[in-house]
């Protein structure tokens, strides 16, 4: 089943606002990102294949420059000339149950919120004052978006990854908003036991 476009982009369009990246643009028949940086100078995500993404794999000769669709990764790959690597296989993910009101924390551990100009961060430090588990999310246009969720090794499997959920969570200012994110196979676990579904593969390419 093809994604529906429209939470494609605006997944595209939260993560873009939670990581001061400039908004996504049309390009080619999916969207492009400007990125800027010297790891990632464009990004170009694509909800299902098309002629646009076979130009532009076709076209462009520079580095740091990714591709990504929303498709399993031997199926971008079959579609890639033989130049294009896969760099990651994920996931993106949806729920329909609402957020969990937030639980206590273990002992010694504390939460801070912060919200600035439509994206909240959340961070937990540890008893010893070192930073265990953060994240970041945003909603624009209806679309409700967990980033860069990260537990620390030294803190796993203590429940941070859920209260982090609930934390960021209770950011979600409409009740009709659609809860989207992206997950490696670790996080996938931790989400489906939060009542998370895969929603479709995200596959990312770029030149070798």
């Amino acid at each position: 089943m093809t994604p529906d476009p429209a939470i494609v982009r605006g997944w595209l369009a939260a993560r873009s606002l939670a990581r001061g990246l400039p908004a996504p643009v049309d390009d080619h028949g999916g969207w492009r990102v400007d990125t800027g940086s010297d790891t990632e100078r464009r990004r170009y995500l694509f909800a299902a294949p098309g002629p646009g993404l076979d130009h532009l794999a076709a076209s462009i000769d520079e580095p740091a420059v990714f591709l990504k669709l929303c498709a399993d990764p031997a199926a971008f790959r079959a579609l890639l000339p033989a130049r294009w690597s896969i760099t990651d296989a994920n996931r993106m993910m949806v729920t329909d149950t609402a957020p969990a009101p937030p639980e206590p924390l273990p002992t010694g551990y504390t939460a801070t919120t912060m919200q600035d100009a439509g994206v909240t961060y959340v961070a937990i430090t540890a008893p010893a004052g070192d930073l265990a588990a953060s994240g970041y999310a945003a909603e624009p246009d209806g679309i409700f978006v967990y980033d860069r969720i990260v537990t620390a090794e030294a803190h796993r499997r203590r429940g941070l990854g859920r209260a982090l959920m609930s934390l960021l969570g209770a950011a979600r200012r409409s009740p009709r908003s659609r809860q989207v994110l992206t997950a490696t196979d670790m996080g996938a676990a931790l989400y489906a036991s939060l009542g998370w579904r895969v929603y479709c593969p995200y596959t990312s390419a770029a030149l070798t």
